[in-house]
């Protein structure tokens, strides 16, 4: 955690890392070296849906057609959903994208900022037709920070930055080994009951197998352990 959005936060937050992050709109995530964003439908789809109005429907129909299409490619691996995507997904987001720049959106309006919104981000709302990996919108991630959001009024004892970052370690270790179907309460007893006894500051590469998708976390934390 941080005091601040700025674009240097971000910078220092992803230096050496290359590839690609799905995220929101935000203005600060654009052309940063060695990365791709990938932009976020859902946030476009909200955007039409507050441009009450017919065009605010037409906007959020191209959405829902999208999202109806992610459904059937939800079970795909990863190459089988790229080459559903460029047969099926593909034409629906470049009609989409040429249906915004071609109309007479103008002014401060909520149809208006809808199609600056998405225009301003059009590059970013392709990148999924192109890597089956990559979700269509950054849902996942905020769902997983929802308990912090939900919860960080009982956590005002996090005062400072150290504090608030604390928090944010031993919450992230949860929601990964969520993420990665392990029971936090066996994986939290294992960490604390092997690492006190491994020497684990001369020999980092055992931090390896305590990952939460390690072959050994998973088959002894597991969620799915019987």
């Amino acid at each position: 955690t941080t005091l601040s959005r700025a674009r240097s936060v971000l910078e220092d937050f992803i230096d050496g890392f290359s590839g690609t992050i799905v995220c929101d709109g935000y203005s600060a995530y654009d052309k940063l070296k060695g990365v791709t964003f990938a932009n976020c439908f859902a946030h476009i789809r909200r955007y039409w849906l507050k441009a009450d109005s017919k065009n605010g429907q037409t906007g959020v129909n191209y959405c829902d057609d999208l999202y109806r299409l992610e459904r059937k490619f939800k079970h795909l691996s990863p190459s089988k959903r790229r080459k559903k995507r460029q047969k099926y997904s593909k034409p629906i987001v470049d009609k989409f994208l040429e249906w915004v720049e071609t109309s007479p959106f103008y002014g401060k309006n909520a149809l208006a900022k809808a199609a600056e919104y998405t225009l301003n981000r059009a590059n970013g709302l392709k990148t999924f037709l192109n890597d089956g990996r990559i979700e269509i919108d950054n849902n996942p991630a905020e769902n997983a920070i929802r308990p912090s959001v939900v919860g960080r009024k009982n956590w005002i004892h996090s005062v400072s930055e150290a504090g608030a970052k604390a928090n944010a370690i031993c919450l992230s270790l949860a929601e990964t080994a969520k993420a990665n179907g392990v029971d936090f309460y066996r994986y939290l007893l294992k960490l604390l009951t092997d690492l006190p006894n491994l020497d684990i500051y001369q020999h980092q590469e055992i931090l390896n197998q305590y990952m939460p998708w390690s072959k050994m976390i998973q088959a002894e934390c597991g969620s799915k352990i019987k």
